[in-house]
């Protein structure tokens, strides 16, 4: 049998991209209390699959140069990315600064390998992706990205983003920004208000100084263990990723299903029963399951994101720049997930502490980062990154919406990725890097749901 040709990424070219020349002056932001706690977090890595038919030449000849100055002008807005995050001695606070001729790298490549495989929601190895995904040039960036070509079948656009800067909101805005400049040719002043963020760090009001309690809380974690907390270092040559998509009418058959089911268990009291949840329920009991049930007296954790904007009881633009998300810890006993009625004590549990959050977003604020900590300790635990809120597949440079969007940082985080679905109105994908044996127990609990 013959061999498989060996995969190659050959890099074409290396950019450095600022904003327009003169465009933006030297600025410090302030870092608030929502942006401290991802100082602990790895960058995150999003992978953008789009089917295009080009060939490397004709890519770098026609298309990169107009890639590259709508970039630049993105830049002009969200020129704080192409800055550097600055980490001043202890007690100080960190902040994020930007300096003429402050910039983000850019790579472009080609590959040989598989666009059609490597855009697929199948399992396979989780390593092939991981050279789609640029490094940040140094410690203190926020932002770089990397162009793969794949001749005749697609191209790929990844990121490596510090967190610290931008919440998905923030750069989900970003994205827009860039591919409209590109798709439309438009300048800054034709871009939707939405798209011109504002960077009045003012508006996020701290009443209960939760920025000294998670920056004493930072600096004694950073002093102990370094920067990236949350790097559980999970990912070798055994890990496989793969995408699992649940419908809304799958959806809608579970919380009919849930609903019958407490009624039994919890009376009357109302369950909070969103497709976020219900997804966050089965994922939470797979896991479980999967990894073996765990102690049954221990209490398992399920950690999620919670949007903030709306939440905080006073106005903060749509627009800001930067974090403004909550954190969300949902408990329930193993034995309980792993039980008959396991998703329905995991809904139970997701939907009250997202009914909680939404009376009280910073309710154990001050618990933030030494729940993180707890989290990322133990399998037990299970966390998901990303919002089906985003509509990240509505991404478009002119090419059509992406075909495929990976998020590769959970090989190194243990988290489990969610995004709004391409192909199933009011579905959501899950993505998952998982040893092989655990991938197969999964896909088998989860096909039974």
């Amino acid at each position: 049998m013959a061999s498989s040709p060996q995969k190659v990424l050959k890099v074409l070219e290396e950019w450095k991209i600022s904003p327009p020349q003169g465009s933006v002056p030297s600025t410090t932001l302030p870092l608030t209390f929502f942006d401290i706690p991802w100082l602990l977090v790895p960058p995150s890595q999003p992978l953008f699959f789009f089917p295009l038919a080009t060939t490397a030449a004709t890519f770098t000849h026609s298309i990169l140069p107009t890639l590259k100055l709508s970039l630049s002008i993105a830049l002009q807005r969200f020129f704080p990315l192409a800055g550097n995050l600055s980490a001043p001695p202890q007690p100080s606070k960190p902040q994020l600064t930007y300096c003429l001729g402050d910039s983000v790298s850019l790579t472009v490549a080609e590959s040989n390998a598989d666009f059609v495989h490597l855009s697929g929601h199948h399992p396979r190895a989780a390593h092939e992706v991981h050279r789609l995904a640029p490094p940040l040039p140094l410690p203190s960036s926020l932002l770089a990205v990397q162009i793969t070509v794949f001749p005749v079948s697609g191209v790929c656009i990844g990121f490596a983003l510090r967190h610290v800067a931008a919440d998905g909101r923030t750069f989900h805005n970003f994205l827009k920004a860039w591919a409209s400049i590109h798709r439309l040719g438009l300048g800054l002043d034709s871009l939707s208000p939405s798209l011109n963020p504002s960077l009045d760090r003012l508006v996020i009001r701290d009443p209960n100084l939760l920025e000294a309690v998670l920056l004493k809380q930072w600096w004694s974690l950073r002093s102990s263990q370094g920067h990236f907390m949350a790097d559980r270092g999970v990912s070798s040559e055994d890990m496989v990723r793969a995408t699992f998509v649940m419908g809304r009418p799958e959806m809608d058959k579970l919380k009919h299903l849930i609903l019958i089911r407490s009624k039994k268990l919890f009376g009357s009291d109302p369950l909070y029963l969103s497709p976020y949840v219900i997804a966050c329920a089965v994922i939470w009991v797979c896991l479980t399951k999967v990894n073996g049930g765990g102690s049954p007296e221990e209490p398992h954790y399920f950690g999620f994101i919670a949007g903030g904007i709306t939440r905080l009881g006073y106005s903060v633009p749509v627009n800001y720049l930067g974090n403004c998300v909550s954190f969300g810890r949902s408990t329930a006993q193993g034995a309980e997930l792993v039980g008959k009625d396991g998703i329905v004590v995991a809904a139970k549990a997701i939907g009250d502490t997202v009914k909680r959050l939404n009376g009280a977003v910073l309710g154990g604020a001050e618990s933030w980062i030494s729940d993180w900590k707890e989290m990322f300790g133990s399998e037990l635990h299970v966390m998901v990154t990303g919002s089906p809120k985003l509509d990240l597949y509505g991404l478009d440079f002119g090419w059509g919406g992406p075909k495929k969007i990976e998020e590769i940082s959970i090989d190194r985080t243990g988290a489990v990725s969610l995004a709004r679905s391409t192909g199933l109105e009011g579905g959501i994908e899950i993505g998952l890097a998982l040893p092989t044996a655990k991938m197969e127990a999964f896909s088998s609990l989860f096909n039974c749901f």
